[in-house]
């Protein structure tokens, strides 16, 4: 998949920001959660994930590859076989991103009580004006 000139300029002033997008993006992070059990077909994945496109799915896993996070095995059988499990730094990567996912999950319950007190307090502010 070729690099659209946008693209490799963006790689070229800030390439480590480019790898956040796509790790933390919201089909990456699911990828990479998803990949961290085990090796995963295409169709495996898709149903696992859920509610994803195949269009973004391929996309996806297309990025994560060229990054170096996911490996692709086309193995040369009939039907076609390919398997995409993570590399090592994709392991890292997807450690990194199941910790943040977890914080999220466990912390869900003040992030709700936050958004009701700003929403409360914007509310009150809109009346008094």
């Amino acid at each position: 998949m070729p690099v659209s000139k946008q693209g490799a300029d963006a790689e070229v002033l800030c390439p480590y920001r480019l790898v956040l997008e796509h790790v933390t993006s919201r089909w990456g992070v699911l990828v990479l959660i998803r990949l961290l059990e085990r090796p995963y077909r295409f169709s495996e994945l898709r149903r696992a994930i859920g509610r994803v496109s195949e269009k973004m799915l391929t996309q996806t896993l297309q990025t994560l590859e060229r990054d170096g996070l996911v490996h692709r095995d086309a193995k040369p059988v009939i039907p076609p076989r390919v398997d995409y499990s993570l590399t090592g730094l994709g392991r890292e990567a997807a450690q990194q991103v199941r910790a943040l996912a977890q914080w999220t999950e466990q912390r869900m319950d003040d992030v709700l009580e936050a958004r009701r007190t700003y929403d409360e307090a914007r509310d009150a502010r809109s009346r008094a004006s």
